[in-house]
């Protein structure tokens, strides 16, 4: 039974246990929104403390799906659930599973008198040789499987908006890092390293990058969702950094530069050398801004990581 009045704004969060899900929830209740979430895990059931309603599904089960949007009859749909599976992603089949799926839950949700939907799209759309990236004017040249079809969703959301008078907007993932990141992921891997007493074997590090902390990011997403901006907007700080920046500032942080090895591991030749968001839009239109710099957020997620491990 769905509580709250039929002028309630009611969002669908897919991927709600994801990285970048489970830090919007609480955005989401802030905002006044009655927040509904799909997730994968069975220890998500029912009502929760927040007052979030979870329900079980999978993105590839669509009868499922479109049974919870007829239920729940969403106003609001946040659309993160995608295949993530670390070093598998960029060039999975499931990639294509997900883009039917994605489509699948569009239609439910516009079917049933959906408003307004965000889906998390990628950097990875954009031709990687332009280094900035700007909405409007870098071109999209996917190189992977997974760029390419977040790339196709994005126009076909766009197509579907257009044709059905649907709100929506399309949120571009640039360098996340956080707690609860996967810990084969970089700042995740560097931290572990070093706090193990560990070597940290990287690249040379010269590679400049756009890093976010991810409750910034999930705080940027939930503006997009509950502003009328259309189209897509880069989510990402704005601000360049090496990768040797990055790492060196986390093993200064845990006092222990000497376990850190720049150049230890080759560079990957296909990276690009620089990949940097303009965010005119996330500021000026959504005039929206991050509350952590790249110290804050390495200090929160290194805190996170002594706890995980047990550390002191």
């Amino acid at each position: 039974v769905v509580s709250g009045s039929s002028s309630a704004k009611r969002v669908l969060v897919t991927g709600a246990t994801g990285f970048i899900g489970q830090h919007c929830l609480h955005y989401l209740v802030n905002e006044g929104f009655e927040v509904h979430a799909m997730s994968r895990s069975r220890h998500k059931t029912g009502v929760d403390d927040d007052g979030v309603h979870w329900y079980l599904t999978d993105l590839f089960n669509s009868g499922s799906q479109e049974t919870i949007v007829n239920e729940v009859r969403p106003t609001h749909l946040l659309h993160f659930a995608w295949y993530a599976e670390p070093g598998h992603f960029w060039t999975a089949a499931e990639n294509l599973q997900c883009v039917s799926a994605s489509l699948a839950l569009l239609q439910a949700f516009g079917e049933q008198g959906g408003e307004r939907v965000v889906m998390a799209g990628t950097c990875a759309e954009y031709d990687w040789g332009q280094g900035l990236c700007l909405e409007s004017v870098t071109p999209r040249k996917p190189s992977t499987v997974y760029g390419t079809c977040k790339n196709a969703l994005q126009e076909i959301l766009s197509i579907y908006s257009n044709q059905f008078g649907l709100s929506s907007a399309w949120g571009r993932i640039f360098f996340l890092y956080g707690p609860k990141e996967h810990p084969s992921r970089l700042v995740s891997s560097v931290i572990q390293s070093i706090l193990r007493g560990e070597t940290a074997r990287c690249s040379s590090g010269e590679q400049v990058r756009d890093f976010m902390y991810v409750t910034d990011v999930a705080s940027a997403f939930v503006a997009l969702l509950n502003s009328d901006i259309q189209g897509p907007v880069n989510i990402a700080s704005g601000e360049a950094i090496t990768l040797k920046d990055v790492v060196e500032r986390i093993a200064t942080k845990l006092g222990r530069p000497e376990l850190l090895k720049l150049g230890a591991r080759s560079t990957n030749l296909q990276d690009p050398p620089l990949l940097l968001a303009d965010i005119s839009r996330l500021k000026d239109e959504l005039g929206w801004q991050p509350s952590f710099d790249i110290d804050r957020g390495l200090d929160e997620t290194i805190a996170w990581w002594k706890e995980e491990l047990k550390w002191s």
